[in-house]
């Protein structure tokens, strides 16, 4: 019973703290994150990150991603491949570099200085595409670059985190084989969403049951991001990939209709109130200095190394700016990666919350960053891919 209460409590606080945000003017996910901080083991301790509540918003940003995915244009994603790959490299080089040297400076070994950059490399665009689609901007060209950059950043990190654990953790990895499974997860998800997709939407769909269509789209999204998960790839590329294959069938609309209520009445907002449940002050004052330095240096690399690869592909200044934006959070990308230290002992213990706190801050950071920025007039992009 404890376990309904929390939830109640949880759905309550994110619509009251989401509702509170919008009238002040800003996006309503930042509220919920912030709610979830004043809930959490920071302030007030009427929550905990239990299991329980961790499994719940774990389907709250796959439901997120896929409906990230049924929105989105997939001419103008395959249009944007060259931004993309542009805005992807700049804001995984810049971090990974001012990390390595600002750990260096700090006196870490290199393989604790690569690591750190590796950490502030992470991007998760589950914030910016809430607040975008809040804006009503997750249709936009900016948008589309954003989402196609993220899925090539997280492949990128990953293969980059599986290289230097091999190399510095004493992981038994082999760089030939992990670049493999990604290239057959690719292979294998895009033709299965070409060939099988629709089939298995037409023969689940025709049964007799309660909503089979959208029991059958909520299937393929699970089962897309399990397969990129057991791939060694977030779980969120693969939702997101069958809410793109979907979204090129007739049974779009009819899914996207029926699946945000669910979505957003219950699993996404227990997500974003379970990341303000990371954040605890206990011991913090003495590592203030630490995390104010390295949260602007997150924040700068990634807007000034995104952005920089947007307006290098053809973006105007403005364009380019909202891009950088839209790759500062860090999310729950960040906090695997952090996690993933501890255990391989690339990441000293002393950093682990002060890093955590920086990974919040970011994500707080990204929604109002980015509802100022669309605030300022369009001005004419050029594009030459």
């Amino acid at each position: 019973m404890q376990l309904i209460v929390e939830l109640g409590l949880i759905i309550l606080a994110a619509k009251l703290a989401g509702h509170l945000s919008t009238r002040i003017g800003q996006p309503a996910v930042l509220g919920e994150l912030l709610a979830g901080i004043v809930l959490g083991p920071a302030l007030l301790g009427w929550i905990s990150d239990s299991e329980i509540v961790h499994l719940i918003s774990e389907i709250g940003v796959i439901l997120l991603m896929f409906i990230a995915g049924l929105e989105t244009d997939l001419e103008g994603l395959k249009e944007s491949a060259r931004s993309s790959s542009a805005v992807a490299v700049g804001g995984i080089v810049f971090p990974l570099l001012f990390g390595y040297l600002t750990g260096g400076i700090m006196g870490m070994a290199p393989s604790h200085s690569i690591f750190l950059g590796l950490i502030l490399s992470a991007t998760s665009v589950s914030i910016s595409v809430q607040t975008l689609k809040e804006l009503g901007k997750l249709q936009a060209k900016e948008s589309i670059t954003l989402l196609g950059a993220a899925v090539l950043d997280d492949v990128i990190v990953i293969l980059l985190l599986a290289l230097v654990m091999s190399v510095f953790g004493g992981a038994d990895s082999n760089i030939l084989l992990l670049i493999g499974t990604k290239l057959i997860f690719f292979a294998t998800a895009i033709l299965f969403s070409w060939k099988g997709v629709p089939v298995v939407l037409r023969v689940l769909g025709s049964l007799r049951v309660s909503e089979p269509m959208v029991s059958a789209a909520v299937i393929l999204c699970f089962m897309f991001a399990w397969y990129a998960d057991l791939l060694g790839l977030a779980g969120i590329i693969g939702s997101f990939i069958a809410g793109v294959a979907i979204s090129k069938t007739s049974f779009k609309e009819k899914v996207e209709h029926k699946i945000e209520p669910i979505a957003y009445s219950f699993f996404t907002p227990v997500f974003f109130i379970s990341i303000g449940l990371h954040v605890t002050f206990k011991g913090i004052s003495d590592q203030m200095g630490f995390i104010v330095i390295m949260t602007l240096i997150a924040v700068l690399t990634k807007f000034v190394g995104s952005g920089l690869g947007a307006w290098m592909t053809g973006y105007n200044r403005l364009s380019s700016a909202r891009i950088g934006a839209g790759m500062v959070s860090r999310g729950e990308v960040a906090l695997i990666l952090a996690s993933a230290g501890i255990d391989t002992q690339l990441l000293n213990k002393a950093f682990y919350t002060p890093l955590i706190m920086v990974v919040l801050l970011t994500t707080l950071i990204t929604p109002p960053l980015l509802k100022l920025l669309f605030r300022e007039k369009d001005g004419v992009m050029k594009k030459e891919n």
